[in-house]
């Protein structure tokens, strides 16, 4: 079972994979203001949510990942490089994570920030704000660094079957599902460019802060939560 969420204010995607044999299931990159909704969904469909996942922490929204481990026991997984120390599970390129008979693939992606990850599932990659439809995540904020986006980008992801459905972080024009080899073909900041090409490209974007950051940051290094609301013993 997959399925895609959106969320309007930040638009974010989050999404929900469950092992059909054992109900085991996998959230990534959950929205805490849409808490209660995952956990009435998980009730209704009679799934152990297994782990919670981060492919980066954001700055545009604050996780659910440290409540729903709170409320599920599942464990709350980040790449190791994101400082989000109080995640139960630290991430590293080429981690492979099993629920019931079903396996995620870790892949780091930095560039966007020093943590970003995706995450390969069968035939879907969940990229995060590493590779978005037709564009890609800024590098100029968060330890931010276009020359290694490019190489993770090309060297990494590029490389997967041109079939690979890429599912990211967020959307801005409607859009829900783009494949690696329409991104190889007209992403316009990729296709076709040198790493110099790009990094002149990022350079250029000139992008406001974004607004949320401030909060955002700190508190998902947390995993969303607070000392008081971390588990005791």
């Amino acid at each position: 079972m997959f399925k895609q969420m959106f969320d309007t204010e930040s638009s974010t995607f989050t999404y929900l994979i469950v092992d059909d044999a054992t109900r085991d299931a996998v959230l990534i990159d959950p929205v805490d203001t849409h808490l209660d909704t995952y956990l009435a969904m998980l009730k209704a469909l009679n799934c152990n949510l297994k782990y919670s996942l981060e492919t980066h922490v954001h700055a545009d929204h604050v996780t659910a990942s440290g409540m729903l481990r709170n409320a599920t026991q599942a464990q709350t997984g980040v790449n190791q490089a994101c400082g989000a120390e109080a995640a139960s599970l630290q991430l590293k390129d080429g981690d492979e994570l099993m629920f019931g008979s079903q396996k995620i693939r870790v892949i780091a992606t930095p560039g966007h920030t020093p943590g970003s990850t995706s995450f390969l599932w069968n035939d879907r990659l969940f990229t995060g704000d590493a590779l978005l439809i037709n564009g890609c995540g800024r590098t100029d904020f968060q330890g931010g660094d276009a020359g290694a986006l490019y190489d993770c980008i090309t060297k990494k992801l590029f490389t997967l079957p041109d079939d690979t459905l890429v599912y990211p972080g967020h959307d801005y024009n409607g859009r829900r599902v783009s494949c690696i080899g329409q991104e190889k073909a007209i992403n316009p900041r990729l296709a076709g460019k040198t790493s110099d090409e790009f990094i002149a490209i990022m350079k250029s974007l000139n992008l406001p802060k974004p607004k949320m950051i401030d909060i955002a940051v700190p508190a998902n290094r947390m995993c969303g939560v607070t000392e008081e609301m971390m588990p005791q013993g």
